[in-house]
């Protein structure tokens, strides 16, 4: 199968159609500015209206040590342009004031660039030679850089919020499945199943390995998660339970001089017989019926 060679880890360019304007995607150099953090308000229309207050005590120290790594992105408000409004970074922004930091680093965008950005990125959604992880990375950049829910992404694209959801899911993939996603060795319905056990490394591991190298369909795949999850079987359990080959198939093959695989179901599975022609099927059925 041809590999599809994909935008992953190059860069924002990567989500912009190729005949995008880039013109005003100055080198961030031109465009960082120290601004007060008194002149800096979140954003109403935020999505995330808590934040777990561990998480920006760590990032406060953090900013402490080492300053703000990565610039907040704000835009000026409509009423008073000396004043900015958070587009992306507000957890940075909260943690900088806690820190006592009087400035922080920030990239000025205008509505109009925004506006321009964000239909660029939506476009580009649509491309339909765009890879699952690609249209994840894309949702993920509207919904993080313009504060946009889910569900307004989905109502933008034409979609059902739950389709969206499991687009971004694919992000939480270990690195090793985002490869195989992108290399075309698991569908997304492997990748999906893969997810579930995101909180079971060992087990989403041998998962991987076992859809890769046995060629397990999505089905297996459930069947596999259902066991450690639900069943709570052991790996080694489920490994036994979804083997094709057994002892018993094996000692069946030899009686009857034929492979023989065990094909699993939702409710028990079924004893798989090759045969090369016809006649070599009817001495199997001569075999069994002696």
């Amino acid at each position: 199968m041809v590999k599809k060679n994909t935008g992953l880890g190059r860069g924002i360019e990567t989500l912009l159609p190729k005949n995008f304007d880039t013109s005003f995607l100055l080198d961030e150099s031109e465009r960082i500015k120290k601004i007060d953090v008194s002149r800096i308000e979140a954003n109403k229309d935020q999505p995330r209206k808590t934040f777990d207050q561990v998480a920006i005590d760590q990032l406060s120290s953090s900013i402490k040590q080492y300053g703000i790594l990565q610039p907040l992105i704000v835009s000026p408000t409509v009423k008073d342009e000396s004043k900015f409004i958070i587009i992306a970074g507000e957890r940075r922004w909260l943690a900088a004031k806690k820190a006592g930091l009087k400035t922080v680093p920030a990239i000025v965008r205008t509505i109009k660039e925004l506006e321009r950005l964000e239909i660029a990125i939506v476009e580009n959604v649509q491309r339909v030679d765009l890879s699952p992880l690609e249209q994840a990375l894309s949702i993920e950049r509207l919904h993080e850089l313009f504060n946009m829910t889910y569900l307004s992404i989905a109502n933008r694209l034409g979609k059902a919020e739950n389709t969206i959801i499991n687009i971004v899911r694919l992000l939480q993939l270990p690195e090793i499945a985002k490869k195989a996603l992108n290399d075309r060795l698991i569908s997304e319905g492997h990748a999906r199943t893969l997810i579930s056990l995101k909180d079971n490394p060992d087990a989403q591991k041998e998962l991987l390995n076992s859809i890769i190298k046995q060629h397990w369909s999505v089905r297996q795949a459930e069947q596999f998660v259902t066991g450690i999850k639900k069943q709570k079987k052991s790996i080694t359990d489920m490994n036994k339970h979804m083997a094709k080959e057994t002892a018993e198939t094996q000692m069946l093959s030899r009686a009857i001089s034929a492979p023989v695989v065990i094909k699993r179901t939702a409710n028990g599975g079924k004893l798989e017989i090759s045969f090369t022609s016809d006649q070599n099927l009817k001495d199997i059925i001569n075999q069994i019926l002696i």
